[in-house]
């Protein structure tokens, strides 16, 4: 018993210390950026870089990504990478364009649902049942969606009023709601352009005003990812799936149907996702319009470490650089340049004189020193430019958060029933 508990007390004491940032140095973060972009509105006088407009916006541009990246956190969790998030997206713009058509707007979020399960479960079947390799079934999804598609959509939308081949016709709204008694209030504050209070004015108009369903649905399902998978006993059994499938099937857990079942939660988010881009953000089926949004919510599943509420981070910080593109691109995207020269610099310097790390504090003060002189030198950013900012961002984050990443243990590996006998 002795050395049982003096085992247990080394596994302990050995244990990594926990990666989770304090809750004070999240809040302090936060304070500090909008500040900073208070401060910034007002050295480049780019007045919609916190405006509520684009604010609505970038929620808009999140919640595609961030329902993706949570479809993705399911699959990987559960021990199954699923680089087919963007080929499920697209099922799910053409399903619930379908039944929307047909049935009504709360059945087209149903279609696009059961769109991204279909994508699932072939990617299951592949990877679970056949032993395929996972990036492989991930990336043949993703070639093969975009056709299927294609033809589905010739077939069920060509001779409909205002549809066609490569479009369906308009679809009916789902439901928006606000919090009554604000807009105006916020509005007119917003409009006054004081420091601070201003820019609170209008992000609180942009998250609290003409939401869609969908984003509220998207919001709790964030909330419920997290309880389920981190205290429940079923999320439990998942995790383990991902982290040692052999410790799981010696405890008795059904390694396969666990990973069966992360799988299909992923296509029903990331079909969800594809809903949402029809249904909300451009009203109709369009092809080519999920945008690879698939591969920036798997970015963002990787930027977040493997949790709901990194992932919920990083989905607003690539919605939001979106939506600077789409809104006055030339001035915002000028006026964000600016930001991240100055937070570049201040990152070399720290990985310099802390972190004594000089590669990448070099290379973060290089990058830094080239962003400023580009934003000295120039007035605008061309249009040409802008369009591949959010993707930009995204290789950025990767880069420098790649060192506090840890992945599932056993996430990608093929596995065998019997394989720990």
């Amino acid at each position: 018993m002795t050395a049982g508990l003096e085992i247990g007390t080394r596994v302990v004491q050995d244990a990594p210390r926990s990666r989770r940032i304090p809750t004070k140095y999240l809040l302090a973060s936060g304070v500090a950026g909008l500040v900073l972009l208070s401060l910034l509105r007002i050295v480049t006088g780019a007045n919609d870089i916190d405006s509520g407009g684009i604010i609505s916006a970038a929620l808009i541009g999140a919640v595609p990504i961030g329902l993706a990246g949570l479809g993705g956190l399911w699959s990987e969790r559960a021990g199954v990478v699923n680089i087919g998030l963007e080929g499920m997206m697209v099922l799910g713009t053409w399903g619930a364009a379908w039944a929307g058509i047909k049935w009504g707007p709360w059945m087209g979020l149903v279609g696009g649902i059961v769109a991204g399960l279909v994508g699932a479960a072939i990617h299951a079947l592949a990877t679970i049942g056949f032993g395929v390799d996972h990036i492989v079934s991930g990336v043949a999804l993703n070639v093969i969606a975009p056709g299927a598609t294609s033809y589905l959509a010739s077939r069920t939308f060509t001779g409909l009023q205002g549809g066609g081949p490569t479009q369906s016709p308009p679809l009916k709204q789902l439901p928006r709601f606000s919090v009554p008694g604000i807009e105006d209030p916020l509005t007119d504050l917003e409009r006054k352009q004081w420091f601070l209070l201003s820019d609170v004015a209008g992000i609180l108009r942009g998250l609290l005003t003409n939401l869609s369903v969908v984003t509220i649905i998207a919001i709790l399902l964030v909330v419920a990812t997290w309880w389920i998978l981190w205290r429940t006993p079923f999320g439990l059994r998942l995790r383990s799936c991902g982290e040692s499938p052999v410790a799981a099937e010696t405890l008795g857990v059904n390694v396969y149907l666990y990973k069966v079942y992360g799988v299909l939660a992923s296509g029903a988010l990331a079909g969800l996702a594809g809903a949402f881009l029809a249904q909300v953000a451009a009203n109709a089926y369009r092809e080519g319009q999920t945008g690879g949004r698939g591969y920036i919510g798997l970015a963002a599943m990787i930027f977040g470490n493997w949790r709901p509420g990194g992932l919920a981070g990083g989905s607003l910080l690539f919605g939001y650089t979106d939506a600077a593109r789409l809104r006055n691109a030339g001035s915002n995207i000028h006026a964000l340049i600016l930001l991240a020269a100055v937070l570049l610099v201040v990152i070399g310097l720290w990985q310099l004189l802390r972190r004594r790390r000089v590669v990448q504090g070099v290379i973060a003060l290089v990058v830094g020193v080239g962003a400023l002189l580009m934003y000295l030198l120039t007035d605008q950013v061309s249009s040409e430019l802008a369009a591949t900012t959010p993707y930009v961002v995204t290789l950025l984050v990767m880069a420098l958060a790649s060192q506090r990443l840890r992945m599932p243990a056993a996430d990608g590996k093929i596995y065998r029933r019997g394989e720990g006998q």
